[in-house]
């Protein structure tokens, strides 16, 4: 069976949940990720790699020109989450670990803090569930979270995940130890 080369995908820039406009990166998106890193670097550091140090403007927008190549070239499809009607950048998320072939997508997210605790995350995961199974036709979709993050893993949880289990010793977290990592998922046919 050939594969289609995924550059020759088309795929939707945009989408929307009840509140959020979910889109792929721009140019000059930059700024905004700068500014909601700045303003959350605390809640971030313990999670994720990328936010041991305070990025500069330039760093931020370096990578949002990188996430954009990425996303015409169909090898990451990272996603920005706008709050309507504002324009605020509320937090990232998007679909990674891309397996074309077997179409498998692993979802990976983060909110800045003044939108935490709201249920943004919980809504714009479910968005991107659904917009993985019937804009790319996902047969599997996968979570991954350090097993001593419990609010991320009760996100995935909401949502019907099933978490199929605990990898462990599996990464080192941010400061060089053994962590495991809990691997949830949703399966074509099972869970949807």
């Amino acid at each position: 069976m050939s594969v289609i080369d995924p550059i020759l995908y088309s795929i939707s820039e945009s989408f929307e949940s009840k509140r959020l406009l979910i889109r792929a990166p721009l140019w000059n998106d930059g700024v905004k990720v700068n500014e909601a890193v700045k303003e959350s670097i605390e809640e971030l550091r313990p999670w994720m790699p990328w936010a041991q140090n305070i990025p500069t403007m330039e760093e931020s927008e370096i990578g949002i020109r990188q996430s954009r190549l990425k996303f015409l070239d169909r090898t990451d499809l990272r996603l920005l989450l706008i709050l309507k009607g504002t324009d605020e950048l509320i937090g990232s998320s998007g679909l990674h670990r891309i397996d074309w072939q077997s179409r498998k997508f692993e979802i990976g997210y983060w909110v800045r803090t003044s939108f935490s605790n709201q249920g943004y995350i919980t809504e714009a995961v479910e968005a991107i569930t659904n917009f993985a199974i019937h804009e790319l036709q996902a047969n599997r979709i996968e979570i991954r979270c350090d097993d001593r993050n419990q609010r991320s893993a009760r996100v995935v949880e909401r949502l019907g995940f099933h978490l199929e289990g605990i990898l462990r010793n599996d990464k080192c977290d941010v400061d060089g130890s053994l962590r495991n990592t809990m691997l949830f998922s949703k399966v074509r046919g099972v869970e949807f």
